[in-house]
């Protein structure tokens, strides 16, 4: 079994920071944080080690070693390697957690990444469709279901997306007994199977309209686990298609739908926390998020 930090004695500010690193690793895994998160906070350290002399302990490392270190990465790094404005401000958060980490655990007497100033980086607004547009793709999903051939699958899935904003990924991970389509109040219920994420499970109401779909579409497929058991880029692709069909200007995506559904229930007076809930995130997430559909209602 894993030690966790406090179980280790040899942390002090005389430690090296690879080897500080190496003990906040085991403590990231015992937080059970995510493979990606862990290795994302490694590669960010593993700069800084790259930039301090080798035999440099935790204890000694200041303010202005980190704002050294900033500078470089902003001037890249003596190589001319670009460092995006959301790369450095994941950068300086990743410094901020770790040397939190090392103060509140008692290893280091001062916080040197306190002082630092975060960087924040909001991302351009996203590219979403009108209500002519979405009007015009749902027809267009539907001429799939009437050709010689029928093919509910397209149908199905834009309504859903549009309905719930589900992300891609709850998408994929839809099991076709996740839905509740006989109960006078039908629903989808977006599960995790990770503990750690079960605060973004929930239940989302779905139309008339929908389900009638979603049951067309599981009698021509039958899909036994999966809702929908293709690959993503197959799902992406059918998407695109039904932007094709439309005449769209641009493509369809899983991304545009969950702002669309979001944009679609701010535009009907739907209450702000309401939202929040159905898209599954913070509170701290909702306000960018929030602002940015604020401004999308404006320019649509």
């Amino acid at each position: 079994m894993e030690k966790t930090f406090n179980e280790i004695p040899h942390v002090t500010e005389n430690t090296s920071i690879p080897a500080a690193i190496k003990f906040w690793e085991i403590y990231l895994k015992d937080q059970e944080k995510s493979v990606y998160t862990i290795k994302a906070f490694l590669g960010d350290l593993g700069l800084l080690i790259k930039f301090l002399p080798p035999d440099t302990a935790i204890g000694q490392i200041t303010t202005a070693d980190l704002n050294h270190f900033i500078e470089w990465l902003e001037n890249g790094r003596g190589r001319n390697i670009s460092c995006s404005p959301k790369s450095l401000a994941r950068r300086i958060t990743t410094l901020k957690s770790f040397f939190r980490w090392l103060f509140e655990h008692g290893r280091i007497p001062i916080d040197p990444a306190e002082k630092i100033v975060q960087r924040s980086v909001i991302s351009p607004l996203p590219t979403v469709l009108t209500e002519e547009e979405i009007n015009n793709a749902i027809d267009a999903s539907d001429t799939f279901r009437f050709m010689e051939k029928s093919d509910a699958r397209p149908a199905a899935l834009l309504r859903i997306l549009l309905e719930t904003g589900m992300k891609k990924s709850e998408c994929l991970n839809l099991k076709r007994s996740h839905l509740e389509m006989e109960n006078q109040n039908p629903y989808v219920y977006i599960r995790y199977a990770d503990a750690k994420d079960r605060n973004k499970e929930r239940k989302i109401s779905l139309s008339e309209e929908c389900v009638l779909v979603l049951q067309e579409y599981i009698s021509q497929y039958a899909p036994e686990d999966a809702l929908f058991p293709w690959s993503p880029r197959r799902l992406e692709y059918i998407l695109e298609d039904i932007g094709k069909a439309a005449r769209l200007d641009q493509h369809i995506s899983f991304s545009m739908c969950r702002w669309n559904s979001a944009l679609i229930d701010w535009k009907s007076g739907q209450e702000k926390n309401k939202i929040r809930q159905k898209l599954g995130i913070s509170k701290i997430q909702w306000r960018e998020i929030c602002s940015k559909l604020e401004k999308l209602h404006a320019q649509t």
